[in-house]
């Protein structure tokens, strides 16, 4: 009998696996070839357990001959683009023929910020923050961030024979964020929110199941408990702004307040904190990927550890006791900046990013249908042999002159949505490789650490590593 039950279970479980893979929507013709995987699932699990190297992509590329095929992620019938030809085709038609989407779970978590961020209210949010860190702009916060990575390093790294790197960053980065966002500092505040944004981290590429006790559960009680208290922060400034007591150009969080849109409205105060809780988390947690990401191929690559330290040194000998970094010293930091990309170009620190098609279009003779799903990766260009030779080699110079071509290289996206925060990421980066390099070299403790996407780029053991002070 037992025997008869698991025959019967097998043949069942065969049927499902049969009538769900590769199933094919209807109603549509000439779809790209794929396949949608099992139903709601699709080929989630397998996307997401493929590897970081772009192994879910680049085995489809070559099965079906094509750079752009069908799947299924994250319950929704999606089309993948891969190559030069379809970063420019996506970045190219922002909302025209594509627009900006985001899996369920992240909507659960942020809400308002992620509901409105195609609309005119959210156009005009990327224009106050556009304002506020062009070149230009940070310029004047190019000292601040100096002083912090001193007082970070003196406090967490000097005197310390081994330190684990990632989460030593994200607590740099994270209290930079809150500094130059919001201008507040309270070590326990900072505190309180840092730990509750590890949880909104965590659920953002869950399973989208909201019951007690799940990881999307948690983020979004992590993320209405983080919003109270920017709400708090918010009130506060108003009455700061309405006395005078602060500058309406202080930080994004005065200027988003102070500022209205064409017909004189101003952004109500529950939306300014859904944006700034977008801001808090997308401007500390990808910078701290790369940061991290360096370290870690520094101490893999002693000759190009080397040459930073040479124009690091430079850059330290030439600036007067307690006389803080400015912008003509980032400018000299050229080959560094280079190391950060072609770290950037082989851990980019976002695997992929999501649009939606806003009605049926053809793209390389294939039909795609209104409402589908559309994926682009950096590592369909990053690790293309014929764009970057030898893909897989930690190769600087490939960043000299004019650089890769054109939608090739998109660390930080491309197109109308392209980073608003590139500039910051380069300061914040460059400023952090200077107070590293300088002080320290280092080697790793676990020489064969992978890295993970949870949802960024990190070491899987958080990349501990032993420290070697320079000599005085």
């Amino acid at each position: 009998m037992e025997i008869l039950y698991a025959s019967l279970l097998g043949f069942f479980l065969f049927l499902v696996i049969y009538l769900f893979d590769n199933h094919k929507p209807s109603g549509h013709a000439n779809l790209p070839s794929g396949k949608t995987g099992f139903l709601v699932i699709g080929e989630t699990l397998e996307f997401l357990y493929a590897g970081w190297k772009g192994k879910f992509i680049f085995d489809r590329i070559a099965k079906y001959s094509s750079n752009v095929f069908k799947t299924s992620l994250f319950g929704s019938p999606s089309v993948v683009f891969c190559g030069v030809n379809g970063h420019r085709f996506l970045f190219s038609n922002e909302n025209k023929l594509v627009r900006v989407w985001f899996p369920h779970s992240i909507n659960k978590i942020f809400r308002q910020s992620t509901e409105t961020f195609s609309t005119e209210e959210a156009i005009n949010a990327r224009k106050h923050i556009r304002t506020l860190i062009k070149p230009e702009g940070l310029q004047s916060h190019i000292g601040l961030m100096d002083t912090f990575a001193h007082c970070h390093f003196v406090n967490y790294w000097e005197n310390k024979d081994i330190v684990l790197v990632f989460p030593l960053v994200k607590h740099f980065t994270f209290l930079l964020a809150c500094r130059l966002l919001m201008s507040f500092e309270d070590p326990n505040l900072v505190a309180i929110l840092e730990n509750a944004v590890k949880f909104v981290l965590k659920g953002a590429f869950s399973v989208p199941i909201d019951l007690p006790g799940t990881p999307l559960n948690h983020a979004m009680k992590a993320s209405s408990f983080i919003q109270k208290e920017l709400l708090v922060i918010i009130k506060q400034r108003k009455i700061e702004l309405a006395k005078g007591m602060t500058s309406p150009t202080q930080d994004i969080l005065s200027h988003m307040l102070s500022t209205s849109d064409d017909n004189g409205s101003f952004m109500d105060e529950v939306d300014i904190a859904n944006k700034m809780f977008g801001l808090l988390v997308g401007s500390h947690d990808n910078i701290a990927s790369v940061c991290t990401s360096i370290v870690k191929y520094l101490a893999e690559l002693p000759e190009i550890y080397q040459e930073v330290y040479q124009e690091q040194l430079e850059i330290a000998k030439s600036k007067a006791p307690g006389e803080l970094l400015n912008w003509d010293d980032i400018q000299k930091m050229k080959y560094s900046w280079n190391v950060a990309c072609e770290v950037m170009r082989l851990t980019p620190p976002s695997q992929f990013a999501f649009r939606e098609a806003l009605t049926d279009f053809t793209y390389n003779g294939f039909s795609i249908p209104k409402g589908w799903k559309l994926y682009w990766t950096p590592q369909s260009t990053h690790s293309n042999h014929e764009l970057f030779p030898e893909p897989h080699k930690f190769d600087p110079s490939r960043f000299e002159g004019s650089g890769p071509p054109p939608y090739a290289y998109v660390p930080f996206g491309g197109g109308p949505r392209m980073c608003p925060g590139k500039e910051f990421a380069r300061l914040e980066i460059l400023v952090f490789m200077h107070h590293l390099v300088k002080r320290f070299r280092w080697e790793k403790r676990i020489p064969d650490e992978k890295i993970v996407y949870l949802p960024i780029a990190s070491p899987e053991k958080g990349l501990p590593i032993r420290l070697f002070p320079h000599k005085a």
